[in-house]
């Protein structure tokens, strides 16, 4: 089952004492494939990879798996409790990053759901930030 779904990201992030927020309105798609759900949707100009296609693939348990496609491909995975080394691409090129889950919270309906997650990034050489999304989905109108 696919289904056209309204999407609301919301993420905050906190680097060296400084704050940065977001807030992304999109469509995308929300479907599951053998046992695990699935939300799609196309990035745009407010979160800087304008032309991507993110998918994030929720489970087993509580994995959240973000693929990014396009020019600057990555994925992360984000565990509570678990430290995960993810390779990140940027259009400046490749680096390693550690991703350390700290909280997830999950809730789906047949009418939609809301994904919280909270994590920090180590980019290594004492280079860090904790980082919060939250990501809300309905059935499109």
């Amino acid at each position: 089952m696919k289904q056209d779904v309204e999407i609301i990201i919301r993420s905050a992030q906190v680097m060296d004492g400084e704050s940065d927020e977001m807030e992304l309105s999109t469509l995308g798609r929300f479907y599951e494939k053998d046992g695990l759900f699935y939300l799609s949707y196309d990035e745009t100009e407010v979160t800087g990879f304008e032309g991507h296609n993110t998918v994030l693939k929720l489970g087993p348990e509580r994995r959240v798996t973000m693929n990014r496609y396009g020019k600057a491909r990555s994925q992360l995975v984000i565990e509570p409790d678990e430290c995960n080394t993810c390779n990140y691409n940027t259009e400046f090129g490749s680096m390693s990053i550690d991703v350390r889950g700290r909280q997830h919270e999950l809730s789906m309906d047949d009418n939609g759901g809301r994904l919280f997650l909270a994590y920090n990034l180590d980019l290594g050489g004492g280079i860090g930030s904790y980082n919060e999304i939250e990501i809300n989905w309905k059935a499109a109108k």
